[in-house]
């Protein structure tokens, strides 16, 4: 086996890499970028925020229905707590849910 035909022979190859490419470029320097958030939304002062517990066989639908007689509004009072909820279809019973005011 040492030397099949139709086989090539490596056995002379030294390992290491050698490189005839350009230097990498320098990479971008972001150290003067500031980070924070902006939103054009209205802000709601907490004082006139509401807040609901929620019960067994709560839906936010069936909450916006109570408060605003209208359950499409269900937006409105997931918006308000995207703080503490991530899926509108997973509320908890016993969580607490600012409830905005309607809007006009």
């Amino acid at each position: 086996m040492a030397n099949d035909p139709g086989k090539p022979d490596f056995s002379n190859v030294k390992s290491g890499s050698a490189s005839t490419a350009a230097p990498a470029a320098p990479k971008p320097d972001f150290s003067n970028v500031a980070s924070g958030v902006e939103s054009t939304a209205p802000t709601v002062p907490d004082s006139t925020l509401q807040t609901y517990t929620v019960a067994k066989g709560d839906t936010l639908s069936k909450i916006a229905k109570k408060f605003y007689g209208n359950a499409n509004q269900w937006r409105v009072i997931f918006e308000a707590n995207n703080d503490r909820i991530s899926n509108p279809d997973l509320i908890r019973i016993g969580q607490v849910l600012k409830i905005p005011p309607a809007k006009a």
